[in-house]
């Protein structure tokens, strides 16, 4: 990856680590000076999206060092292992506001104070989670970064259950303050969900499963290719941004070395056009033999 994309995901890592800082704050102290659980749940949802912007930004640092003596296939796995880290640090925002909800209900300790900082907070909140969260998805999508992607979702996450703090703040305005407790736990059901979502995401990188989409686009690209006569062994992973393809091609029989050389060649570099990041190995054999 060139220095120009390398430096393109540091710049964008590390603004998201800038807007968590300020929105933790910012939901905290409000959080703490009204007493909503929404908003104090929101504040450590926040938190644990700082943890997690600050592992994205060390991981986009590190993943993209090239390959070396130990590391073969290059670094690119330490952002998949961060996104299974934010996962987990999803999962234990699920179990506070579940907690602290439930607590909430069953002692009835739910009045809380509804001011304008209230709403303040969090229509800031979703402000920037929206830019946060688009600029973060545009800057995976282009370079294939897994990491980056968590913390979109992270964001993502953000802007749904704000929403639904938002509508709890309404309806606690007007004495309904179960509502408040009960934005909390929709806002866990939501983070829990996205969590398995990328969670599942992660976890099928590191143990290697083939990428569906990217297999599926291998299998097309050697149908169309007159070149061959027949494939075998087609094996796709990936790790970070990269996709590794390899796989033996059929070749018609008694050809020269050199042709044999250029069909291979070709078949690179359908590839490779097609499946960006992608690095191909290919074994070519006489076929019928």
């Amino acid at each position: 990856m060139d220095e120009k994309a390398i430096h393109e995901k540091k710049r964008i890592a590390l603004t998201s680590v800038i807007a968590a800082v300020f929105l933790t704050g910012f939901k905290l102290v409000v959080g703490l000076f009204t007493g909503s659980l929404g908003i104090l749940s929101e504040a450590l949802h926040s938190g644990l999206d700082l943890v997690a912007a600050g592992i994205t930004f060390f991981a986009v640092r590190f993943s993209d060092k090239p390959a070396d003596g130990d590391h073969h296939f290059g670094h690119g796995k330490i952002e998949n292992f961060s996104a299974l880290i934010e996962t987990f640090l999803l999962l234990i925002t699920c179990v506070w506001i579940v907690y602290e909800a439930v607590h909430r209900l069953v002692t009835r300790d739910i009045a809380i104070e509804v001011t304008p900082w209230s709403f303040v907070v969090i229509i800031t909140s979703i402000i920037i989670d929206f830019s946060r969260s688009r600029a973060l998805m545009k800057v995976a999508k282009k370079y294939n970064s897994q990491a980056l992607e968590a913390d979109a979702l992270h964001f993502s996450t953000d802007i749904l259950s704000s929403f639904v703090v938002l509508l709890g703040l309404v309806a606690s305005s007007f004495s309904f303050y179960t509502a408040d407790p009960v934005a909390a736990l929709i806002v866990a059901v939501i983070v829990l969900w996205i969590s398995i979502q990328l969670g599942k995401k992660s976890f099928d990188v590191l143990v290697d499963r083939a990428p569906a989409d990217a297999y599926a686009k291998v299998i097309k690209i050697l149908q169309g290719l007159p070149e061959i006569l027949d494939c075998h062994d087609i094996k796709v992973r990936q790790a970070g941004a990269e996709v590794f393809v390899s796989m033996n091609i059929h070749v018609p029989p008694h050809i020269t070395i050199e042709e044999a050389h250029r069909i291979t060649h070709v078949v690179e570099d359908a590839i490779t056009a097609n499946l960006p990041n992608s690095k191909v190995i290919i074994h070519a054999e006489p076929d019928g033999m």
